[in-house]
């Protein structure tokens, strides 16, 4: 694969180039039903291109943070497994800044490696945690959802914002009262 620029697998463009600060949400393969998928595209189709992008992440993230379908990362020993996936790559493959296990879906903030593709260590992430909590579970069949969802961080302030976004996800969703409070993200740890 090309390691320089834009690309897509599906109807969601990545920016993929090494050493770049990303913002990316993956989640679970049942978290949003296609029927609210179209729905939501065709609701905003009406947009400018521009708008487009910003206006479907805010419908999918509040639909996302309703907690739809199985929600198998509520189970501690499955949003254990994810974490500690998480944290094995850090300092290794990327620099993990930010992170927030969500019911349905994941928040993390990383730096790549310079060697490193988001499409490659994203793949080694999923692949990983399926594969453990499908046994866990004792299942088969898709866990992920094929596509993510990945925002470069332009700056300082973005940056800030994103991991205060990151960190407040379960606050938002009603899941605890204080970001400190939940127990499968960085804000647990301090500043």
């Amino acid at each position: 694969m090309e390691k320089s620029g834009w690309y897509s697998r599906g109807y969601l463009p990545h920016f993929d180039v090494p050493g770049l600060v990303q913002s990316i949400t993956i989640r679970l393969f049942d978290s949003l039903p296609r029927a609210v998928v179209h729905s939501v595209l065709s609701e905003i189709k009406h947009l400018p291109e521009d708008c487009q992008d910003l206006e479907r992440r805010k419908r999918f993230e509040s639909y996302l943070d309703r907690g739809y379908g199985a929600c198998w990362l509520s189970k501690p020993e499955i949003a254990s497994c994810v974490e500690e996936r998480l944290l094995a790559g850090d300092a290794d493959t990327y620099m993990l800044l930010a992170w927030t296990i969500m019911p349905n879906h994941v928040h993390a903030i990383i730096e790549l490696a310079d060697e490193t593709t988001l499409s490659e260590m994203l793949g080694g992430w999923k692949g990983a945690t399926s594969r453990s909590a499908n046994i866990m579970l004792g299942r088969s069949g898709p866990f992920w959802y094929r596509e993510y969802h990945d925002r470069y961080i332009r700056d300082d302030a973005h940056l800030r914002n994103a991991v205060r976004y990151v960190h407040d996800n379960p606050v938002k969703a009603r899941l605890c009262a204080r970001a400190a409070d939940w127990p499968f993200g960085s804000a647990r740890l301090g500043p």
